[in-house]
């Protein structure tokens, strides 16, 4: 395990090393690029306040992700059921795809204020694509041929279905799942950045209009910790419960 994590740990430090020398050696002034050293200060003299602003930022991901996965996994299962669905739906939902959340984000202000509701909805747009994609392929991807040799054999649709087409599926679900709760962070962000009184991006926005650049570098790293952890325990449940694939020869990275 340690020797996966040590080579880019070591291509981090190093691009660490260069920046804080480069920093130093030209003297570049704090407000325009901050050296890693004053952004480690930064994040341990600015903690409770990046500690108070992640937890808002947090709670808008999880609340988002949450519905996205709930909403994606049911609409790809409507769509994989039913044929007319799946012709009236999924093109909307692929052109849906064309407009840019950032472009909607200002609209759903204005409807839901400038509570959590606003975030949440952009954090759910973010995600439920991947979702809803990765769980229409996975379950496109069984074999035919299986599935109509066990009808032919009295097998009932909610049993081929438990038995076949979503075990099937599961990888593939986890792959969205994955991309997804690492978009989820930044969706949160661009919710906030439209219009927000807390959170990660608002410190972001505050900071930057103070030219506290490495407040806004330290609300950077805190989000990319959070993504990593996110991106990690997904990760971890993907291997346990997909364990019976890793024991038959399956490789999860």
């Amino acid at each position: 395990m340690a020797k996966r994590y040590l080579p880019p740990a070591a291509v981090l430090m190093l691009i660490a090393l260069l920046w804080q020398a480069g920093a130093s050696a030209f003297r570049v002034p704090a407000w325009i690029l901050p050296s890693p050293g004053l952004i480690l200060r930064t994040l341990w003299t600015d903690r409770a306040l990046l500690a108070a602003n992640a937890g808002v930022t947090l709670e808008e991901t999880l609340i988002g992700f949450t519905l996205a996965l709930a909403a994606g996994l049911g609409l790809a299962l409507l769509v994989r059921w039913s044929p007319l669905c799946e012709r009236a739906l999924w093109p909307l939902l692929v052109g849906s795809q064309t407009v840019p959340v950032p472009a909607i984000a200002p609209a759903l202000v204005i409807w839901l204020g400038f509570g959590l509701a606003p975030k949440v909805v952009v954090v759910g747009l973010v995600c439920f694509f991947p979702i809803v994609v990765a769980t229409v392929d996975g379950l496109r991807a069984v074999d035919r041929e299986l599935i109509d040799t066990l009808r032919t054999l009295g097998a009932s649709p909610r049993r081929i279905f438990a038995e076949v087409q979503w075990p099937a599926a599961v990888p593939s679900v986890y792959s969205g799942v994955k991309i997804a709760i690492a978009f989820s962070v930044i969706g949160a962000v661009l919710g906030e950045w439209v219009g927000a009184s807390a959170g990660l991006g608002y410190t972001m926005i505050r900071a930057s209009s103070q030219l506290l650049t490495a407040r806004v570098f330290a609300a950077i790293a805190v989000l990319s910790v959070m993504a990593l952890v996110l991106f990690s325990a997904t990760t971890l449940l993907e291997r346990r419960s997909l364990r019976w694939k890793v024991q038959a020869g399956g490789n999860l990275r």
